[in-house]
């Protein structure tokens, strides 16, 4: 394996270990840090590393991460109204997939009415 496919992994267990971390100190922090851009920064770096940089593919890739973050806010917003509603852990998670999941099926359906 190559330094370009390790380096995002251990990347990716900094932040966990950081947010665990930073937890206990400011529940602020840990959330900034857990919503960091973190993740896309990584996954561009894959995807650009993979393609040699094809402007094309970054182009595609960069759009789809985009209308991602679509699905991604209704999770955040449906787990925070649970959170608030008093749900534990486990179903606050479900109804946080359950609205990824209807966003994400509209996201995809409206891409292909209006061809995004």
């Amino acid at each position: 394996m190559k330094t370009q496919d390790i380096l995002p992994v251990l990347i990716s267990i900094v932040v966990i270990v950081l947010v665990a971390v930073l937890e206990k100190q400011s529940k602020f922090a840990a959330a900034i840090t857990a919503t960091m851009p973190i993740g896309a920064t990584l996954a561009i770096w894959i995807v650009y590393s993979a393609n040699s940089g094809d402007r094309e593919t970054m182009k595609d890739f960069s759009t789809g991460l985009l209308i991602g973050i679509i699905p991604t806010i209704g999770f955040l917003l449906a787990a925070w109204l649970s959170s608030r509603a008093g749900l534990k852990l486990m179903p606050m998670l479900l109804v946080g997939y359950i609205a990824w999941g209807i966003l994400l099926g509209v996201v995809i359906i409206l891409r292909r009415l209006i061809g995004v």
